[in-house]
């Protein structure tokens, strides 16, 4: 059985954040979610996260992630070994299993390198196995020293090597399988004695070497995995990187994104194939999107539906569904709990909020479609406002199909417009209207003749 714990104590103070460290978004997401999510995604299930500065935050936090995650706490910051302790009854529990320790800010480790290094850990028959790559930057890495034949001897820690040391590339990421004893074994052995007082993880390697079993170095394939973030550059690197891969992905899988500036996706969006997004476009949460639409530009979705051959362009749509053949844009918002049905046609600068419009329905510019439940082929005129709320509640209005609704109508909710109704521009309704009825709702226009002449309502130009 395989199992996990995930360090994220570390309070970041290079952040500058209020938030521990892991809490930092990279694509949306903070850096624990992302690493939650490659371990999830490897088929590992059973995750203990170890948590220390402003715990409450990421552990509020991890109890409403899917899976079976549990969390310790280490109440004093001293080293990655320190931290591990902390998962002393975990271990306990998992003696006979491989357990994967990795840490929470490394947001691109991902499924592949997890599975390729637990297989060569098995294959190997290891105590313990470490991540390792070869990078160009040698700057602060936990270096891997082995003999002449190759042999692992141990990790040594950037402030503790000593200049030959310091020019070695191969660099630990942080990322280690261990089995269940041998690990309670390691970590009852970690000493402090080094330069920073605390203890490291990484004096496994060596406690087990002197046991007499067999370790080795998984070098994975892509150095890009290994990387975490310290301050604000290197976590927009780490966006970066994340985003290129992501939308890689993508257009891998069929999706077309002819230029990818300002493009950004969640990992956890959904694209169908030949759908094309274009520049400035943001997708994120769980969003599902179908065949054959076009995304943009200026485009925001998140957590929401959009089946096949939709187009948005300069839409901001937020936890809602939008059913397949909708046109809708430019400078369009859909709020929460919104349904768009088949065939609708939103212009610009059209609002919809908690309201379902039906198949083939049309509000071609400068309307407000609030709390309604609008009926299929209903034609909304310029300036139409649903008025849902009147300082104390907020009701909805109903319009059958069919309806024609005139320019500047003012639908006073609760309010209900029957099938085939019409209503003159200008009108303001306030009772139903029955089915094929014409409902005009405005003062009569009286005309008064020379009365500016009599008034005079300007300043008269000397």
């Amino acid at each position: 059985m395989k199992c996990a714990i995930i360090l994220a104590g570390g309070k970041g103070t290079r952040m500058k954040s209020e938030e521990p460290k892991v809490m930092c978004e990279v694509i949306f997401d903070p850096m624990i979610y992302h690493v939650i999510s490659s371990v999830l995604e490897a088929n590992i299930e059973d995750i203990c996260v170890i948590t220390g500065y402003k715990h409450e935050i990421v552990e509020e936090y991890i109890s409403a992630l899917q899976g079976n995650i549990s969390h310790g706490y280490q109440r004093e910051q001293l080293g990655t070994g320190h931290a591990v302790m902390q998962a002393r009854g975990f271990i306990i529990d998992h003696l006979d299993d491989e357990i994967l320790i990795l840490n929470g800010d490394g947001p691109l480790m991902d499924k592949d390198t997890i599975n390729k290094s637990y297989d060569y850990h098995m294959q190997n028959n290891n105590a313990i196995t470490l991540v390792s790559a070869i990078v160009d930057d040698t700057d602060g890495i936990g270096h891997i020293k082995r003999d002449d034949k190759g042999n692992l001897l141990r990790i040594v820690e950037h402030k503790d090597a000593t200049e030959e040391e310091k020019k070695i590339s191969e660099a630990n990421a942080g990322t280690y399988w261990l089995h269940g004893s041998d690990l309670l074994y390691a970590i009852d052995n970690i000493t402090n004695n080094n330069v920073q007082n605390e203890y490291y993880l990484t004096d496994s390697l060596e406690i087990l070497i002197n046991k007499g079993k067999n370790v080795g170095a998984y070098v994975c394939e892509n150095s890009e995995v290994i990387l975490g973030a310290n301050d604000r550059k290197q976590l927009n690197t780490l966006n970066n990187i994340m985003r290129r891969n992501i939308n890689d992905a993508h257009m891998l899988n069929g999706v077309d994104i002819p230029c990818t500036d300002g493009v950004m996706i969640g990992r956890d969006v959904k694209i169908g194939k030949n759908t094309r997004v274009l520049p400035n476009t943001i997708i994120k949460g769980c969003t599902v999107i179908g065949d054959n639409c076009v995304i943009g530009p200026n485009t925001w979705i998140e957590d929401s539906v959009v089946g096949n051959d939709v187009i948005l362009d300069n839409c901001k749509i937020l936890d809602s569904t939008v059913e397949d053949g909708v046109d809708a844009g430019p400078f369009v918002k859909v709020r929460a709990n919104s349904i768009l049905k088949k065939g609708v046609h939103i212009g610009n600068f059209v609002e919809v909020k908690n309201s379902v419009v039906g198949e083939g329905s049309k509000s071609a510019h400068l309307t407000y479609i609030g709390d309604s439940d609008v009926g299929k082929d209903v034609n909304f005129g310029c300036g139409t406002v649903t008025c849902n709320y009147d300082g104390k509640v907020k009701s909805r209005c109903t319009i059958g199909d069919g309806a024609f609704i005139g320019c500047n109508t003012n639908l006073i909710a609760p309010v209900e417009v029957g099938e085939q109704a019409y209503i003159a521009a200008g009108s303001t309704i306030t009772d139903s209207i029955p089915d094929k009825a014409l409902s005009i709702a405005r003062a009569k226009q009286v005309n008064k003749e020379g009365w500016v002449d009599i008034k005079k309502p300007y300043k008269e130009k000397k």
